[in-house]
């Protein structure tokens, strides 16, 4: 497995600029309180509005507050709040799709119908309802998005449970008196997951714009939070000063493409016809 991995930095160029981007933000969020050269909510009216200079590389914003400093610690919470929700979202998805998809008949029908009721409302509606009825915060904005996205895994989890439970090795393991649950959890689940560690990935990027739309609309952390999203708002009615929105905008799009490239790559790696190259 590592030979493939180091296989896939050499020949997946995409894969490696990917693995770096993220790299680069995760440390950069981690490491703010050292790097951050100012206070992210500190505010100075005498300097507000100021370009990029040697003195705050991003500038300033509408309050005076150094937008370099707000971005770094902007990553923590848009980052925070990106993989917790496709962890939690992951986790729920898989145990719901692979009970569904290896029980069958009634059990599957009723579940898949209710995970399909969540689907029918558009994601990004279906979320700000939740967080308006709820109250904006980081909390309840992530819950909508787990709320949202646990359906989709579900339903890719189970359309893979299907097929593999008429493996071979399923029927040995049933012929050889296992329990359903040891089959579900020791034989289907860790063959069918590869499926959602791909789509995880990719979904990373996904809800990091979610939550930064979600934030730009006034449904995410509550101000002076440096958030990304809500720094992009920030400066929507400031379009002659390209730096109050351009630089955590330009965080949010490297962020994303970043996931899906890792995305893409990973798919390579374990895609059963693909694998071969590897």
């Amino acid at each position: 497995m590592w030979q493939s991995i180091k296989k896939l930095f050499k020949s997946n160029y995409l894969f490696t600029f990917g693995v770096i981007i993220c790299l680069f933000w995760i440390l950069m969020a981690i490491l703010a309180p050292v790097l951050a050269p100012y206070d992210p909510v500190a505010q100075d009216l005498t300097i507000r509005l100021q370009p990029p200079s040697a003195e705050h590389w991003f500038g300033t914003d509408n309050f005076g507050q150094d937008i370099f400093s707000r971005v770094l610690y902007g990553g923590r919470y848009s980052l925070l709040a990106g993989c917790l929700t496709v962890v939690i979202a992951g986790i729920i998805g898989t145990f719901y799709g692979a009970i569904a998809g290896y029980a069958g008949g009634v059990v599957d029908n009723v579940m898949m119908r209710f995970s399909e009721m969540i689907l029918s409302f558009p994601s990004l509606i279906l979320a700000m309802i939740i967080n308006a009825v709820m109250g904006s915060n980081l909390f309840n904005t992530m819950f909508a998005l787990i709320i949202v996205a646990w359906p989709t895994y579900a339903r890719l989890m189970r359309s893979v449970v299907l097929s593999v439970k008429e493996n071979e090795y399923v029927t040995a393991s049933r012929a050889l008196g296992a329990s359903r649950l040891r089959i579900l959890l020791k034989e289907i689940i860790p063959n069918s997951v590869s499926s959602v560690l791909i789509m995880a990935t990719t979904d990373l990027g996904n809800q990091i714009l979610m939550f930064s739309t979600l934030s730009f609309l006034g449904l995410g952390s509550a101000p002076p939070t440096p958030e990304w999203g809500m720094m992009v708002s920030d400066g929507v009615n400031f379009f002659n000063k390209f730096w109050i929105a351009g630089f955590p905008g330009l965080a949010i799009f490297t962020m994303a493409v970043g996931a899906n490239f890792i995305g893409d790559g990973l798919r390579d790696l374990l895609d059963p016809k693909l694998r071969k190259q590897f």
